[in-house]
């Protein structure tokens, strides 16, 4: 059974460094065996305000995406001290009780600043968690994300890129370690006596 993966891009500016960092996670799984990997254009999604109905049943299959997945990775751009509107606005379409809960989740920022995203994660580990998932402590930051990719898209420190690359292989070992053999002890309790 392959592992189900999400991986939501919290930015839809045209040539944005948070695509451009999630392109190497997603590389990253691609790399690994037995993986669906489900990369949300939120831009196509057309999420709606909270309180406003949804405009097409892009919202829906949105939600069920999440819902399906073994993990999920959410990367934002520091906007002002904080995770972008679009990331709250995605994580406010997830419902309440949210299907984020209980969900493993890797968190990856990026900003233009000399410390990096190290805000905008932190409030954005606190939405998460509060709304139940399960944020995995490995948070990746990306400073001064401009000299860190070109305009292509081609990442240029390689600590950097082996950071970024990080956050599919942290949330991977979570899954093998902890979901899966809890999925695989639970059908050996549920399959008949022999």
């Amino acid at each position: 059974m392959a592992i189900q993966i999400v991986t939501i891009c919290g930015s839809i500016r045209p040539g944005n460094y948070t695509s451009m960092a999630l392109a190497l996670v997603n590389d990253e799984f691609r790399r690994a065996a037995d993986i669906e990997l489900n990369t949300i254009d939120l831009d196509a999604v057309d999420l709606p305000f909270p309180g406003r109905p949804a405009k097409s049943k892009k919202v829906e299959e949105f939600r069920e995406a999440v819902s399906a997945a073994t993990g999920v990775v959410l990367a934002t751009p520091e906007y002002h001290g904080s995770f972008s509107s679009l990331t709250k606005l995605a994580i406010e379409n997830l419902g309440f009780p949210s299907v984020l809960a209980g969900k493993p989740m890797a968190l990856l920022g990026v900003a233009a600043g000399q410390i990096g995203a190290i805000k905008s994660l932190e409030h954005l580990r606190s939405v998460c968690s509060h709304v139940g998932a399960l944020v995995l402590p490995a948070l990746v930051s990306v400073a001064r994300v401009q000299d860190v990719f070109d305009e292509s898209g081609k990442c240029l420190d390689a600590q950097a890129e082996k950071r970024i690359r990080s956050v599919a292989t942290t949330l991977l070992d979570y899954i093998h370690g902890s979901i899966c053999p809890k999925v695989i002890l639970e059908a050996m309790m549920r399959a008949p006596a022999a």
